[in-house]
């Protein structure tokens, strides 16, 4: 299968991708369990392990999607990154409580179901919780670190643009309607009208285009002052707009806001650039 093919259906196969992952760490952990379990000695039910690991599970299934639309709303980007971190270290505890939830609820209705006699209690809700976040806390960072790890290749993958008639000799070089893109040895050229947004990253800056990002080797100062003419405007030391993509500035109390754009993401607007970016949208 091509990347091209990957990416026309990319939510499907990173569903399939996320269900298969969530399946492997189940039969995964259930046999650790059963092992320890048989290492002990004691006469255990056989279905114990199952129960315990499938009621987990079914809560970190239940989670994912909410890390996912948490990121959306605060991703870990240059010039914002303290922020996100400490509301993705907040928000954290709330995906713990749902995971606790919908997993001691499942394990209660479970052994009703296989041991009447037995009941799943836990007797210290505190001390329980605080165990059960520790580890929630770890698996949260861990399938946020996968995150960004899938996107980064996924980043790479769909290959280097730079801009046709980009002369690196002129301090503020005319650009072209079109950047060109190489990838696996191919080019082809992409609209700058079809761009959506841009963001900082680091010595590129991500060029975000109907789903895509390709990174181009530039600076915000300098890809802003190339751009201004043709319909982009600066909101942000780490973020571009084009200003025919804005469906709505929401203002914070702060002074700082963000703009949302017609794709349905957010982009942070500062206080420093809010102002210019009313008068530029009229």
């Amino acid at each position: 299968m091509t990347l091209e093919r990957y990416l026309d259906n990319r939510r499907r196969w990173e569903t399939l991708i996320v269900a298969a992952a969530v399946l492997l760490s189940l039969f995964a952990n259930v046999g650790i369990v059963w092992i320890e379990y048989a290492r002990g000695g004691d006469d255990w039910p056989r279905w114990l392990p199952w129960v315990l690991e499938t009621t987990s599970h079914i809560g970190l299934a239940a989670i994912i999607p909410l890390i996912l639309w948490f990121d959306r709303r605060f991703p870990v980007r240059a010039g914002t990154w303290r922020i996100s971190v400490v509301a993705h270290a907040l928000f954290s505890v709330v995906a713990s409580a749902i995971h606790v939830t919908v997993m001691y609820i499942g394990r209660v209705l479970a052994f009703r179901l296989l041991s009447p006699d037995n009941h799943y209690q836990w007797v210290d809700w505190g001390r329980e919780f605080g165990y059960e976040y520790l580890k929630d806390f770890r698996t949260y960072m861990l399938i946020l670190a996968m995150i960004y790890l899938y996107r980064f290749i996924i980043l790479r993958l769909q290959g280097e643009a730079g801009f046709v008639g980009d002369d690196d000799n002129e301090e503020t070089p005319a650009i072209s309607d079109r950047f060109l893109v190489k990838k696996f040895g191919r080019e082809f050229l992409v609209r700058v009208a079809d761009i959506e947004w841009i963001e900082s990253a680091g010595n590129y800056v991500n060029l975000h285009v109907r789903g895509r990002v390709y990174p181009l080797r530039d600076t915000m100062t300098s890809i802003s002052e190339k751009l201004a003419a043709r319909g982009f405007q600066r909101v942000h030391r780490s973020a571009i707009v084009n200003l025919d993509q804005v469906a709505e500035i929401v203002a914070f109390d702060s002074g700082d806001g963000e703009a949302k754009l017609r794709t349905d993401i957010s982009v942070p607007v500062s206080r420093r650039f809010r102002k210019e970016l009313r008068e530029r949208l009229g």
